[in-house]
């Protein structure tokens, strides 16, 4: 796939590649094989030493729950989304070469203005909804707020009225603290959003799907 990148690619940043997949398409195995490739990337090894799974923090199960990754031993964090026609994944870059014993851990998330308008996601308290006027300031910001949950590995288990959205400070609280957004529009019906605690973000993406960026 044709691709392009919105900034040269950097050690300790968060890397989200962006699939366009077919409407009758696998997505949940279009979704794995691109964990693998991200992650590999990511990395800088080859795809067959990477290994991938899913861990449910609250059954234990490994056929549904938190995407994980690792590359000889090493965990690499990642997160993937999915919506109609699109598969993102986030990987963090450098870790086979970090020497932190705690790395960070990221949450991507991305939605269609479309969907949102047909069935309306709406978690936000009586400040946001002062100012979410518009169904894409509504898409963008229950992007950023599945981002965040996925960030803190819990995801929708967690009430997402729990998260606060400032889409003009490309920020969101959540439990009391604040933490940087970055808000990416793919097109006019298309918002990806990535939770990454203020490191920097590569987007790459298709050439046929122009994207512009907002946030921190």
């Amino acid at each position: 796939m044709v691709a392009r990148s919105r900034n040269d690619v950097r050690c300790g940043a968060v890397a989200v590649t962006v699939h366009v997949v077919a409407a009758d398409a696998d997505t949940a195995g279009v979704g794995r094989e691109a964990l693998v490739t991200a992650v590999a990337s990511a990395a800088g090894v080859e795809p067959v030493t990477v290994r991938t799974g899913r861990s449910c923090p609250t059954c234990g199960a490994s056929d549904h729950g938190r995407p994980w990754a690792e590359v000889a031993g090493t965990a690499v964090p990642v997160s993937l989304a999915r919506t109609t026609g699109i598969v993102a994944v986030a990987a963090l870059q450098g870790t086979a070469r970090s020497t932190r014993t705690t790395l960070p851990t990221v949450g991507v998330d991305v939605e269609r203005v479309s969907r949102v308008a047909a069935a309306p996601l709406d978690a936000s308290g009586p400040r946001e909804s002062a100012w979410l006027r518009t169904v894409q300031d509504r898409a963008a910001a229950w992007a950023v707020t599945e981002a965040v949950l996925k960030r803190d590995g819990r995801g929708l288990r967690v009430d997402p009225a729990r998260v606060e959205v400032d889409l003009r400070r490309g920020r969101a609280r959540f439990d009391g603290r604040w933490q940087p957004v970055t808000v990416t529009w793919l097109d006019a019906d298309l918002v990806l959003a990535v939770a990454a605690g203020g490191l920097p973000v590569t987007v790459t993406a298709p050439r046929d799907v122009p994207f512009s960026a907002g946030g921190a």
